[in-house]
């Protein structure tokens, strides 16, 4: 293995997927910012969902939008729940009525009309993100994907669908946070930043 051009060419594709992302997602990325900037004018909060690398991209999210992204910006806290968290919730969910619905089962019980939900699935087709769309959309509430490849189901099943223009998962999850940060300092901005 020639380790040197092994990272160039990772690091290579890592580029050309940003380029794409710039040519093909900035307006969808624009309307999710816009979703989430006015749940929070309207005092509502955003869930997340997903799985694996996916959970832990739910977790950083939330953070961003819980702690602060810019520190150029001093700001209240915008009110974000990783529905991934929660091992004991995870765990007798998975048990007691199937991993397919625990994150639905949270979005029933903590997702409220107005409030928005960021949906992640590389694939687009993880049934229990799919069934967390489906619970949101029956409680009013506005749905984003955080998808790649073709989208998956989950595009025609999700408000606004950013598709990351690769099959590569690992570009995908890279995608995933590079327009999350985006997201997040729109939101900040348009919220906070004339202060």
């Amino acid at each position: 293995m020639d380790k040197k051009k092994f990272a160039i060419d990772s690091l290579t594709e890592s580029s050309e997927t940003k380029i794409k992302i710039q040519q093909e997602c900035v307006a969808d990325i624009i309307s999710a910012a816009n979703i989430i900037t006015d749940i929070y004018r309207n005092g509502k909060k955003l869930l997340l969902c997903g799985n694996g690398g996916s959970a832990a991209d739910c977790q950083h999210i939330a953070t961003e939008f819980m702690i602060r992204l810019s520190h150029k910006i001093d700001r209240p806290a915008l009110a974000a729940i990783a529905l991934t968290t929660d091992s004991s919730n995870l765990t007798a969910g998975g048990n007691d009525i199937g991993y397919e619905n625990v994150f639905a089962r949270n979005v029933q019980g903590l997702g409220s009309t107005g409030d928005a939900l960021i949906a992640i699935s590389t694939s687009g087709n993880s049934p229990n993100v799919i069934k967390a769309v489906d619970m949101a959309k029956s409680k009013g509430i506005k749905t984003i994907g955080f998808l790649g490849g073709s989208g998956g189901k989950l595009k025609s099943l999700v408000d606004m669908p950013i598709v990351i223009p690769s099959g590569n998962t690992q570009r995908i999850q890279e995608g995933h946070i590079t327009i999350a940060h985006i997201i997040c300092e729109i939101v900040e901005e348009e919220l906070y930043g004339k202060n």
